[in-house]
């Protein structure tokens, strides 16, 4: 993962550096700049001096995977399992800006290709911005997957009920529906938000809702504020990160797992359909930690 910057970080400190205290110290700040948090990071050096300490550790590839370990143990990865003959409704959920909309489409492209998921409902949710709704009807259209729509202005909670109402009397497996970014208020995101959890439950509840929310990679600690207010309104089920491709430090996956256990399960690294990816947590601790 060529976004990892911390990995290039410490990958240079390991290589040029003799482990005494000035090392740690430079490696905290390194864990601090990568957005991993100013308490974590502090927590994670203590812990890694400790393991040094029991464990003899006096190399710096030894110092290495102890670290590996040590963030590793904070990291939770989730694939999205569909049951199978069963309405499956996905929500996916995240400011304006992050990618959400053509995330959508990437993840219907994935269950179709990779998953065999031949019919797939598309539901524009963000009712407030017609310029979403446009984009997910554009994406429907390139995809050739039928979206579910009305004017802009229209209930959200209503157009995703009519959606979930379509795909169960044609027999489509799959829906993905959009929603809101941001309303006028944090509050009036959360009753928006809560009013959708509640008419989704009463149409497809249980195994077969998923709520993801989509965060931007390059938004570092921010991330994690954003996922707090989503999770608190709805309870966030997994993670789609974006933007992977760009300068994103990657940390922010570390505070995000460990703070409200949610697991990352996709990672968008480019602007194309196909450019989403399973999150793969081995290879992102390897970047993480500048084993490549």
């Amino acid at each position: 993962m060529a976004w990892m910057g911390l990995g290039k970080r410490l990958r240079e400190l390991f290589q040029s550096r003799e482990i005494d205290g000035r090392f740690f110290e430079d490696l905290e700040d390194a864990l601090i700049e990568a957005d991993i948090g100013v308490r974590f990071a502090s927590e994670t050096i203590e812990a890694l001096k400790e393991s040094a300490r029991k464990g003899g550790i006096k190399t710096q590839d030894g110092l290495r995977a102890a670290l590996k370990d040590i963030l590793g143990r904070q990291i939770i990865s989730s694939d999205i399992l569909l049951v199978p003959d069963a309405l499956n409704v996905l929500v996916v959920l995240g400011v304006n800006g992050v990618g959400k909309t053509t995330t959508i489409a990437k993840l219907a492209r994935h269950f179709r290709v990779a998953r065999g998921v031949e019919r797939i409902l598309l539901v524009a949710g963000d009712t407030f911005r017609a310029a979403a709704i446009d984009q997910l009807k554009l994406l429907g259209k390139r995809l050739d997957i039928p979206v579910v729509a009305q004017e802009p202005g229209a209930d959200p909670g209503a157009v995703i009920f009519d959606g979930i109402a379509s795909a169960t009397a044609r027999g489509i497996p799959l829906v993905i529906a959009d929603t809101a970014g941001r309303l006028h208020t944090k509050d009036a995101l959360v009753k928006e938000l809560a009013k959708i959890d509640k008419i989704v439950k009463s149409r497809a509840g249980g195994a077969g809702y998923r709520k993801l929310l989509v965060l931007d990679a390059t938004t570092g600690q921010n991330s994690l504020a954003q996922a707090e207010v989503f999770h608190k309104a709805v309870g966030i089920d997994s993670i789609v990160l974006t933007k992977v491709d760009s300068t994103a430090k990657g940390g922010m996956v570390v505070p995000i797992c460990r703070e409200l256990g949610i697991p990352i399960s996709f990672v968008g690294d480019g602007e194309k359909l196909e450019d989403l990816q399973l999150f793969d947590r081995d290879l992102y601790l390897g970047s993480l930690v500048g084993e490549a």
